[in-house]
């Protein structure tokens, strides 16, 4: 039954990914990417992390995608202008696609060769004594850094909009 379930909310995970890159306009973007991140809120619970999914479904799909939109809104984004592809990109796309597929496949497999297989339920590292001591441990700087960087990203976006509006 976890293999049913890991399946389903794998493909269901790929779908709106692969709608994030297609949509025209960036509010529907970000409504499927709201579908990716609670789609690997389901894969943290069906590994037993359920700290870990929860902190998914609040921070990512709530507050982060909240932000997002809060963004889009701010710059008034329309729906994106296709301009025709170039026949090299339509002849060799696919393909090359494949290629890099095919090779990154080739190198995880060589790199980790006697990784196990995932069971589900068993992992027990997704507690919040075990996030937090790794976050407020060995993950501290990127973790900062990485919050210093979406507030230059705000800031950025509300100078290009104000720019824009005069």
């Amino acid at each position: 039954m976890d293999l049913f379930f890991f399946s389903l909310f794998a493909f269901i995970a790929l779908i709106c990914a692969v709608n994030v890159v297609l949509q025209k306009h960036p509010i529907s973007s970000a409504l499927s990417l709201v579908g990716v991140m609670a789609s690997l809120a389901v894969l943290y619970l069906l590994l037993g992390a359920e700290f870990v999914a929860m902190s998914q479904v609040i921070v990512y799909a709530g507050a982060v995608m909240v932000l997002f939109v809060f963004v889009i809104m701010l710059l008034n984004a329309g729906i994106e202008v296709h301009h025709g592809r170039s026949w090299m990109a339509k002849l060799l796309g696919f393909p090359a696609f494949l290629a890099i597929l095919g090779l990154l496949c080739f190198f995880v497999q060589r790199g980790f060769p006697n990784v196990g297989s995932v069971r589900f339920g068993d992992w027990e590292g997704g507690g919040a004594q075990q996030v937090g001591y790794a976050l407020f441990t060995e993950y501290l700087l990127p973790f900062e850094v990485t919050s210093v960087l979406i507030l230059i990203a705000i800031i950025g976006a509300i100078v290009l909009a104000r720019k824009e509006l005069d």
